[in-house]
């Protein structure tokens, strides 16, 4: 019989579960530990906390927005860290490309108002790809360091895989959330 490896299963932790009395600097010190990128696995971790409210730590599938719109859960982590790259040269780089590639489209409206916003779409639907694979990469971390527990729910059957409609779903640990919690008491 065939057997596919789970690629997303949660990596044995090295150290061990996480302690039961993580404080704010020991949390932070884990991210480290197991992400190349942790200031940003921190500011993830902390919008998942926010996204799960009071949801028994769970976030997700939807997220609800200012606008009362239903939203994809990786596609609002992206949208809600998109202002730490509004600076960024590679974001001026892609701005310049969207503009070369509707114009040699002619795809550019000649209103420079509706020019500027069909720019500002195209742009930002460019950044939400390449912020998916991103925010996964940081989830992924954060299991990795047994921070968050992830799960897929959809279409017809909740999974631990990813695929077929389903959409991620991830659940803070009680320690990371004890962590988190208290730095804002």
């Amino acid at each position: 019989m065939f057997h596919q490896a789970d690629l997303f299963d949660a990596v044995e932790v090295g150290q061990g579960a996480p302690a039961k009395s993580l404080n704010l600097p020991a949390l932070i010190e884990r991210i480290a530990d197991f992400s190349p990128r942790p200031r940003y696995a921190f500011m993830v971790l902390n919008l998942i906390a926010k996204a799960a409210g009071g949801n028994s730590g769970s976030a997700g599938p939807y997220v609800d927005t200012e606008d009362e719109v239903r939203v994809p859960l990786r596609d609002w982590l992206c949208d809600s860290l998109v202002p730490m790259a509004k600076r960024d040269a590679r974001r001026l780089i892609i701005v310049e490309e969207v503009k070369a590639s509707l114009a040699a489209q002619d795809a550019l409206p000649e209103d420079p108002g509706e020019a500027a916003k069909a720019i500002d779409n195209e742009v930002r639907e460019r950044v939400r790809r390449s912020g998916r694979c991103n925010v996964s990469r940081a989830v992924s971390d954060l299991v990795r360091a047994g921070l968050v527990r992830r799960h897929y729910q959809g279409y017809r059957v909740d999974h631990h895989n990813r695929g077929a409609q389903r959409e991620a779903v991830y659940t803070i640990t009680e320690a990371a959330a004890r962590a988190l919690w208290s730095q804002r008491a």
